[in-house]
């Protein structure tokens, strides 16, 4: 006789049926709201110390440390206590187990989108639909362009942290418990690019497919691996290469690059102000980085993971 018939009404809507724990959407749900808590009471903390220090958030730049921070602090606690209360699993178990692999997966997964946005500005280039303007250094001191790239990617790093963190971890591995890796990937892509839609210049039509493309390719290097050293390495190089070194908008924030262009293309194929992830020019670069994905990992055995192979310790 199946066991679930003898369980409540309650307990098959609310409890695992595997563990003494709650269905994974109940546990997605709830982590959300610690989500908003924890960013509720870091932002607040934020315009308090702004105010002083008397500083205008205002004026501060798009990679401002100052707001990354609070934010990638929030989104790690709200993951922590939703992993050790809820999911009855370690942080580490979300993808972060130390070994010989980590630093590869970070350096090597950082170079790929390099490659890809290589591809995406010689094509645009090749194709008229972007023209180049010159080097940062043309325009601007050597050291404030040394301080540009640092700076850049001292950003890109916490912002490539906390949103693999989010969407990639807790996420995908969560629906993917309860729904299976098909609804995981879905989900957790969709709810990676609905977050990004409050950005500048985005709008459902154009940036939401290719965001969503973005989410699948990023849980690519998560599947290929088991591990999150790569995807997070893919993001944090994604959006470097993008917007510091070739100045292409990044999901609709506009960057001094260390090359300036201006896009002259036609919209559907270039993204416009919101940069390449609402173009067409999104498909073939993302097949240069699935291919890239691919070659590094092919020999990669990921090992399967028991239902309580990642319990809490």
């Amino acid at each position: 006789m199946d066991p679930s018939a003898h369980r409540s009404l309650l307990a098959q809507l609310f409890l695992s049926p595997d563990e003494r724990r709650l269905r994974a959407g109940w546990r997605v749900l709830l982590q959300s709201i610690l989500l908003l808590v924890f960013l509720t009471i870091f932002s607040v903390a934020v315009v308090l110390g702004a105010t002083l220090l008397r500083i205008d958030l205002y004026d501060l730049p798009p990679l401002s440390l100052f707001n990354l921070l609070p934010t990638a602090l929030a989104m790690t606690l709200a993951v922590w206590f939703a992993r050790r209360l809820l999911d009855r699993r370690s942080l580490s178990s979300l993808g972060f187990a130390s070994g010989p692999h980590v630093l590869p997966d970070l350096l090597i997964g950082f170079t790929i989108p390099g490659a890809m946005m290589l591809f995406t500005f010689l094509l645009e280039l090749a194709m008229g639909w972007t023209r180049f303007d010159g080097w940062a250094w043309q325009s601007a001191s050597p050291g404030a362009v040394v301080l540009s790239l640092l700076t850049g990617l001292a950003g890109f790093i916490v912002v490539g942290y906390q949103e693999e963190l989010l969407s990639r971890g807790y996420h995908l591995q969560n629906i993917r418990q309860g729904m299976g890796l098909g609804w995981g990937l879905f989900l957790s892509s969709g709810i990676f690019a609905l977050m990004h839609l409050g950005n500048p210049n985005a709008d459902w039509y154009s940036a939401l497919p290719g965001l969503l493309a973005a989410g699948y390719f990023l849980a690519f290097g998560w599947i290929r691996t088991g591990q999150l050293w790569l995807p997070i390495g893919l993001h944090i190089g994604w959006n470097f290469f993008e917007g510091t070194v070739f100045g292409f908008p990044v999901s609709g924030i506009g960057l001094t690059g260390l090359i300036r262009q201006t896009s002259v293309g036609p919209v559907v194929i270039t993204g416009g102000a919101f940069g390449p992830e609402a173009g067409l020019i999104l498909i073939p670069a993302l097949a240069v980085g699935v291919g890239c994905v691919w070659l590094y990992t092919r020999r990669r055995v990921v090992p399967p993971q028991s239902p309580s192979a990642a319990q809490l310790t």
